[in-house]
């Protein structure tokens, strides 16, 4: 089961979808009184800005503005202009325009015609954020070793649409408001746990999965603690004859799910077998003695 706490977004701090476990620092925020360049004749300046649904808590990083010309048709709008500045000004001829800002998998939108002077536009987003990690038998487990992808629910798919995938540990995924399908995967074999988690506008949803796995390192070897032959192609299969990983070398590691287990191993045209089973969090050699 997972362990989950939800947190307001700091107030001056937020991290990308690739950001490290420590929040960082806030990039400097332009202040709207700064001197800004001079307007050409017939020119409008547009002050942007955007928030947290629900709240007045300004987003002060992580933003993609982009301004599309507007021509009332159902063609495809230019882009007049783009900032990742959390508070950009833009400056534009008169007219008719898109305001668009992403902010993650999140974004908003409004229509706006320019004719003279400065406008000030401010966007409410309707987001949040999930900080994903995983532990097995109350350990954590590194970074490097979990994936997590993540899911919108979907009636005709019981998986869902997929949102994102390759996710890792202690990344900011910032995601609209709503309920979404986390799969953690430890290790590349069938390690994986599954949870529905709760996004809301203007908190980090922070959650661990709990897998119930182990990493076993297989050998064939001609004794019992004995040197591992090289160039042995191992095969790993469920009780009922599904593969689940295949590996060639001495002594390659898995990591496995809890259960029972047969293993296959090849080696200069013999085969060799044995059953063994995982325990969660009990990581251990599994070795196939040789027969003449």
């Amino acid at each position: 089961m997972p362990s989950f706490a939800k947190q307001p977004f700091p107030a001056l701090a937020l991290l990308s979808l690739i950001a490290g476990p420590a929040l960082a620092q806030s990039p400097a925020v332009p202040s709207m009184s700064q001197n800004l360049p001079a307007i050409s004749v017939g020119q409008v300046v547009l002050n942007a800005g955007a928030n947290f649904a629900g709240s007045n808590e300004p987003i002060r990083s992580g933003l993609v503005w982009r301004i599309f010309e507007d021509r009332g048709d159902t063609s495809q709008p230019n882009i007049v202009a783009r900032s990742t500045s959390p508070t950009p000004s833009f400056t534009l001829a008169p007219g008719n325009y898109i305001v668009h800002v992403a902010y993650g998998f999140a974004s908003a939108s409004k229509r706006i015609s320019v004719q003279r002077g400065n406008l000030n536009e401010r966007l409410a987003i309707n987001a949040g954020a999930l900080q994903l990690k995983g532990a097995v038998s109350g350990s954590p487990i590194a970074a490097n070793r979990l994936s997590f992808s993540v899911y919108v629910p979907e009636a005709q798919n019981s998986e869902g649409r997929l949102v994102i995938a390759d996710a890792k540990a202690n990344d900011m995924i910032r995601l609209p408001e709503g309920t979404y399908h986390v799969v953690s995967t430890y290790g590349d074999a069938n390690a994986i746990m599954r949870s529905d988690l709760k996004v809301e506008s203007g908190r980090v949803t922070e959650a661990t999965l709990n897998h119930r796995a182990a990493t076993v390192v297989l050998k064939l070897v001609g004794s019992a603690g004995g040197e591992a032959f090289a160039g042995t192609a191992f095969s790993v299969l469920t009780p009922g004859g599904d593969v689940i990983r295949e590996a060639i070398g001495a002594f390659p590691s898995v990591t496995l799910a809890e259960g029972e287990y047969v293993l296959i191993a090849r080696h200069e045209g013999k085969v060799y077998t044995r059953e063994f089973k995982v325990e969660s969090g009990l990581d251990r050699d599994i070795e196939i003695i040789s027969t003449p």
